[in-house]
């Protein structure tokens, strides 16, 4: 069973902020799978379905951002999986051009809050990830008014492309593992 999480802020206001690039990916992934988020718990929303022949746990964690790792934890410790395999957190990243994708079996949180957050209350950084490029906040912008704000009208078709590349990405390393999808998505 694997536990595909995506980061974001709950609220209208948040929608379709720079934050929320992973519940963006994720609700792609779920309606390409016809997983919703019928269930409540573990501070957070989630469905259950099969991608790739395999058992998953959609999660939105609904503790805002930086506090991810309590759901995360949570519902990791319910579902007893091995968070090093069997874990997939999809999240934006300022340190990528708006768009671009990476994936990583392990590392560190960087800057991001979040990822923070989840790295000390699972006590480890070893865990898959798909970041989604953002881009650099602009010299001069307050860091958390950029990640709260919106994207361009030049921005939003590369976004929706990356959302749909963190949907493949998911679905590769369901069927081929992390290397496969490391090796055509980075």
């Amino acid at each position: 069973m694997y536990i595909i999480a995506g980061l974001g802020n709950p609220g209208r206001q948040y929608a379709f902020t720079k934050h929320n690039c992973g519940f963006m990916a994720l609700d792609l992934l779920g309606r390409r799978h016809d997983i919703g988020y019928p269930e409540d718990g573990h501070k957070g929303m989630f469905g259950k379905g099969r991608i790739a022949g395999e058992r998953v746990v959609l999660v939105k964690p609904l503790t805002y951002m930086n506090l991810s790792g309590e759901c995360l934890q949570s519902i990791c410790a319910y579902y007893k999986i091995d968070v090093s395999s069997e874990l997939i957190v999809i999240y934006d990243d300022i340190d990528l051009d708006p768009g671009v994708l990476r994936i990583r079996k392990s590392g560190s949180a960087g800057g991001h809050n979040g990822m923070k957050n989840i790295v000390r209350l699972l006590g480890t950084q070893d865990f898959i990830r798909v970041r989604i490029g953002v881009g650099a906040k602009p010299a001069g912008w307050d860091l958390a008014d950029y990640v709260l704000s919106g994207f361009s009208d030049e921005e939003w078709p590369l976004m929706q492309t990356a959302f749909g590349n963190a949907a493949d990405a998911v679905e590769l390393i369901l069927k081929e593992g992390p290397d496969a999808a490391m090796n055509k998505f980075n």
